[in-house]
């Protein structure tokens, strides 16, 4: 079975470069693995507040966000024996502003501590925070038999929690392109920004890109992580026929295409993109936006 899962992480560095980890408990899907803190996202919550949360139940500190620093995604079969777990994870740099230090009690981490780029090397790390610290990225061990795997959170009914990558495409002409968002889909009648949910497996700026040529016919390449935004709709009306509680993170790339060519939409009949276009940045204020795309004219006006 193919389960998606959301989180966010806080990369948290002191004045001696040292980075703040923790160690995943004998409770833990894997004992003994060093991570970034942090954890799921719930339904309906951004991804910010997930881990200002997840950054007090695992460390006693209170964290301001500061920026965005990655958002990648990987897989696993943590989630258990049969289940193929796709998380995508947003990780933030953040700063202490209060609190006191002291691990976790009773919980999936047993241990926190300020770890310095010479310890790092003889550390298990989790890939992801692997990847983060620059560090060789080796694979996780197999849980021992019948080890017992704590299941993933269960959403509520009738609800979708959806993970998508859009981008703030420009051409050298400094126009920006754009999608018309089709009828019977949230938002239908507005232009958005190019993109739209990744698939299972799927990095998010590869998805991104995917979309780019699937609804604008246009090959591009990121050149910057914008922000991630979130939108939850408790009771959204689109292609599932009812009303549905959708949970939406969004992940914003800044785009460049190089060789543009006239906007046509190539993915197949009936899906969620109607038209897709260049415009000015003046002519494109004018149009009727979704808050994505409505972010991102605002990101190019400074």
């Amino acid at each position: 079975m193919r389960r998606r899962r959301i989180g966010a992480y806080g990369l948290c560095r002191d004045d001696e470069g040292r980075v703040l980890l923790t160690r995943s408990s004998k409770t833990a899907d894997i004992a003994g693995v060093w991570q970034v803190p942090g954890g799921g996202v719930a339904h309906g919550e951004h991804p910010a507040t997930a881990l200002a949360r997840e950054f007090a139940e695992e460390t006693g500190l209170r964290i301001e966000v500061v920026e965005v620093s990655a958002v990648l995604s990987d897989l696993s079969r943590l989630g258990g024996p049969d289940e193929d777990v796709h998380t995508d994870r947003v990780v933030y740099r953040v700063r202490p502003t209060g609190g006191t230090l002291r691990s976790e009690p009773n919980d999936t981490t047993d241990l926190v501590a300020w770890v310095s780029p010479e310890e790092l090397p003889r550390l298990p790390l989790m890939p992801f925070t692997a990847e983060l610290l620059g560090q060789p990225v080796t694979p996780l061990p197999e849980p021992p038999p019948g080890a017992v795997r704590r299941p993933l959170p269960p959403l509520p009914p009738n609800a979708g929690q959806r993970f998508a990558a859009y981008g703030l495409v420009t051409d050298p002409d400094g126009r920006v392109l754009l999608s018309l968002i089709a009828q019977g889909y949230p938002g239908a009648g507005r232009w958005h920004l190019p993109g739209g949910g990744t698939d299972h497996g799927e990095q998010p700026a590869t998805g991104l890109l995917r979309e780019l040529v699937e609804e604008a016919g246009q090959l591009g390449r990121v050149t910057d992580l914008i922000d991630v935004t979130h939108l939850h709709s408790p009771a959204a009306s689109g292609p599932e026929g009812r009303p549905m509680n959708w949970h939406s993170v969004r992940v914003i790339y800044r785009v460049e295409v190089d060789v543009p060519t006239e906007a046509r939409v190539t993915e197949a009949p009936g899906g969620s993109t109607a038209a897709a276009a260049w415009f000015l940045v003046a002519e494109a204020a004018t149009l009727p936006l979704t808050d994505v795309a409505a972010l991102g004219l605002e990101r190019l006006g400074r």
